[in-house]
């Protein structure tokens, strides 16, 4: 790095197979509008929820034009809902334990997990790192970076919890998906980016995404 240079500290931005692909595009959209700089690692298995939920294909060699398509939709599956500038975003591979966010050397914020399936929540808490979304986590964690997990499923049960109660040991931050209604919700896209916020939120990332609680009840209802 030359002298002046400022060095990319990407915030690493891991989609698990679990239902809630437009949290993950919530979140992502927020994140740029922030200015943040975004690696983003794509699971095998979310590419078929996506593909279920918004009928796109996310190709690794069509990357930038499946993730323009997606982020632009709103909750609603309305295309062209949003404007995207993909310049801040790096996309790794899933497979490639080789890439930048599998080294603690290199350089990150922390990393956000949205959604979270209990099968990823296992994998990290257990340490498994069977793909580069787990290897990320794993780094995030032992390097003592900040690590979000927005878990979306339900219900729950022992063992899954105890996976959980071990990641915030770790020191991690469990964000269940889990829209609040105080903010005045009138639309899908509104209680999506609730919990978008509520996860930036954990991250220490400004944004503008819901209407937080000033102490005021039916502060949120319409005039």
């Amino acid at each position: 790095m030359n002298a002046g240079e400022t060095q990319r500290t990407p915030w690493i931005v891991g989609v698990s197979g679990a239902s809630g692909t437009p949290y993950a595009a919530a979140v992502l959209r927020a994140l740029l509008d922030a200015g943040e700089s975004v690696d983003l690692v794509v699971s095998r298995a979310s590419r078929l929820t996506l593909l279920d939920e918004t009928g796109i294909s996310f190709r690794d060699a069509h990357w930038q034009d499946d993730l323009r398509e997606w982020l632009s939709r709103g909750a609603d599956g309305k295309p062209d809902s949003f404007e995207v500038d993909l310049t801040g975003v790096r996309h790794w591979g899933a497979g490639d334990l080789a890439a930048g966010p599998s080294s603690g050397s290199y350089p990150s914020k922390g990393m956000l997990i949205v959604p979270a399936s209990t099968a990823c929540v296992a994998g990290v808490a257990l340490g498994l790192s069977k793909d580069l979304l787990q290897r990320a986590a794993s780094v995030v964690l032992k390097e003592r970076r900040p690590l979000v997990v927005a878990v979306r499923e339900t219900p729950l049960n022992g063992q899954t919890l105890r996976h959980l109660v071990t990641l915030d040991d770790a020191g991690a931050s469990v964000v269940p998906a889990s829209p609040g209604f105080y903010a005045g919700a009138t639309h899908i896209q509104d209680l999506v980016d609730f919990v978008a916020g509520r996860v930036l939120d954990a991250a220490g990332v400004r944004h503008r995404l819901y209407r937080r609680w000033k102490g005021e009840l039916g502060g949120s209802r319409p005039e």
